[in-house]
């Protein structure tokens, strides 16, 4: 059977102060007293007492609720980011409400079931955001951040790894090696990190004198990345070198090249880009594009706190550089 529920009368009774004081000791409000704010919450610990989140969100048209909406889970870089993201807004008082998209299901979709909760503020990670959806958002007057991903003129605040200079800055590697015949293994069309890594290391290519790249779909996955690189290794003029759009895929290119014998790097050379933690695996070793995560999701919370105390800023886009890291899977320059 339920105890009864301390209320707030209680403690100001034993406390002898008034309800609202102990609301005030409860949301920190800085014009109270340190002597006073101590004396109620010894008391409210002594009873038992927790504030009833629902009554204040009504006092202050807060939920201290912070939305995360995810899709294509799969990839072990955005468990890490979501960890991290989860942590840090703890640390800053507030709750989390995770929704995740399934493979097939629209983020479009799955918005009206979290607005529905009344959260202060949004995250999207790994996902995009119609223009029709991100004008209901702020129709709401709920801020919202993108992480790891940007929709030119949504309004929506995003925060993302420099994707364009990332791809140029594997077009130098593996052009600085001396290759030649190159591929790029290409993620989900529609999204723009994609978009922006193809087009920094096209972009870089063309500048340095190469005009044709191979290109197959590798959709962000291990399946993919395998699939995409058994296609192009088997053509009848196979690339010496691969950029994958992301880790993921680069670990299915990887595992490709073992399956037909085709020696790493001495015959081929693989780039990938996260950084995630199986990168640096002995059995792969993958020389790769590092986002820089821990900034990412430190920039993503600042705007997003920035708009939910300023309702009336404006979206900005924040581009962070990645750093490149080199392990074994291209070869030595020059050679």
């Amino acid at each position: 059977m339920r105890g009864k529920r301390v209320t707030s009368l209680e403690v100001a009774l034993k406390a002898g102060v008034s309800q609202s004081t102990v609301s005030r000791a409860f949301s920190g409000d800085e014009r109270l007293s340190q002597s006073t704010r101590e004396r109620v919450l010894e008391v409210a610990r002594k009873l038992g007492y927790r504030p009833n989140a629902i009554a204040r969100s009504l006092i202050t048209q807060r939920t201290q609720i912070i939305g995360i909406v995810a899709s294509y889970m799969t990839n072990p870089f955005f468990p890490l980011v979501l960890q991290a993201f989860t942590q840090t807004l703890h640390e800053l008082g507030w709750r989390v409400l995770l929704f995740t998209a399934g493979t097939n299901e629209d983020v479009d979709d799955l918005l009206p079931e979290v607005l529905a909760y009344q959260v202060d503020g949004l995250i999207i990670v790994t996902a995009t955001l119609s223009s029709r959806m991100a004008k209901e958002v702020r129709r709401r007057g709920i801020p919202v951040v993108l992480f790891n991903r940007y929709v030119p003129e949504s309004g929506a605040s995003a925060v993302s790894c420099d994707n364009l200079n990332g791809g140029r800055m594997v077009a130098d590697l593996l052009l600085d090696a001396g290759h030649t015949r190159l591929a790029y293994i290409a993620g989900r069309e529609d999204t723009s990190t994609n978009q922006d890594r193809r087009r920094g290391f096209l972009e870089r290519l063309a500048e340095r004198g190469i005009e044709h790249c191979q290109q197959e779909h590798g959709h962000f996955t291990y399946e993919g990345g395998f699939a995409a690189a058994m296609r192009l290794l088997e053509s009848h003029n196979p690339p010496e070198a691969l950029f994958c759009a992301n880790d993921i895929a680069a670990l299915g290119a990887l595992d490709a090249a073992r399956k037909l014998g085709v020696r790493v790097p001495q015959d081929l050379s693989v780039v990938g880009f996260d950084d995630i933690p199986m990168a640096a695996w002995s059995a792969y070793n993958l020389t790769t594009l590092r986002q820089p995560r821990e900034q990412m999701i430190a920039a993503s919370v600042r705007l997003l706190m920035e708009r939910i105390e300023n309702p009336g800023l404006p979206g900005v886009l924040e581009f962070i550089p990645g750093t490149l890291i080199e392990r074994q899977t291209v070869r030595a320059h020059g050679r």
